[in-house]
């Protein structure tokens, strides 16, 4: 996992969560570009799963246990499309807020991740 990979990512999670949420309280029902913004948060986990894979198969290690990091990726590669389910099903607001949370949900997912790939524990002395 490479820094700069991380921090894009991050970002990217974060403006799409933060996105979808301000869209939803604005009383917008989901559109191709709230569900757009968690697809590209989608499109970055899936990259992020094939670079995990080339990394680890060319005998690259998380400082951590490396099994729990493919656990996260697996994971958060589920919240997204399971958040556009939920807004193709519920048309309403909220769903534009679940979207939005669902970036959120990933943001965290990666800080924990690269926590586990470079064994960086934030906030402890």
């Amino acid at each position: 996992m490479f820094e700069w990979a991380y921090q894009l990512q991050v970002f990217l999670a974060l403006s799409a969560g933060l996105y979808c949420i301000v869209l939803g309280l604005l009383n917008r029902q989901p559109s191709w570009y709230s569900v757009g913004a968690v697809a590209v948060v989608e499109g970055a986990l899936l990259v992020q799963l094939a670079v995990t894979i080339a990394l680890v198969s060319t005998g690259n290690q998380a400082k951590g246990d490396t099994v729990e990091l493919f656990g996260y990726i697996l994971t958060a590669l589920i919240v997204p499309p399971a958040a556009v389910g939920w807004a193709v099903v519920d048309r309403s607001r909220w769903s534009t807020v679940v979207l939005g949370l669902s970036g959120l949900t990933i943001a965290v997912m990666l800080v924990r991740m690269w926590q586990i790939w470079s064994g960086v524990r934030f906030g402890t002395v």
